[in-house]
């Protein structure tokens, strides 16, 4: 394990991660980009294609973000029609988010990139390496919920 009191280490570790995300977020950055989206517009699509009729509530709870900083990115996923947002017939005043079918394609084409990678990176890493991966992820997220 590194010892993270070493500042060699840290840098280690701190690199990996970082290009690590960088080479995971490459190909989806440039699919996004030629429509003009950003990443935040991916982790809007990808929760709600997770959780389909997600209500708006749910989806800032998931993104941990304001309502002011999903406005807008969500706005324009509805505009260029990828997400819809209907009223149930229970409670007209909650809106439930989906995935328009060019929504879903759009979703689908930025997973499959990603997890491409992810499938060559855990071959080449073996079933303990993956294991430890998850667990340290999981770990960086539930760390990240407690504040």
């Amino acid at each position: 394990m590194l010892d993270l009191k070493n500042q060699i280490s840290q840098q280690v570790a701190m690199e990996a991660f970082f290009f690590g995300y960088q080479a995971f977020t490459a190909k989806a950055d440039a699919m996004l980009a030629r429509r003009g989206l950003s990443r935040v517009h991916q982790r809007i699509v990808f929760f709600i294609a997770r959780y389909p009729g997600l209500s708006i509530k749910e989806l800032l709870g998931k993104l941990g973000v304001s309502k002011q900083a999903l406005n807008t990115p969500l706005r324009q996923l509805m505009e260029m029609n990828l997400v819809q947002s209907v009223a149930p017939e229970a409670d007209k005043r909650k809106r439930l988010l989906g995935l328009t079918g060019e929504g879903l394609r759009f979703e689908q084409s930025l997973r499959r990139e990603q997890v491409k990678l992810l499938q060559r990176a855990f071959a080449q890493a073996g079933d303990a390496a993956v294991d430890g991966w998850l667990a340290v992820n999981k770990a960086l997220g539930e760390a990240a919920q407690q504040g």
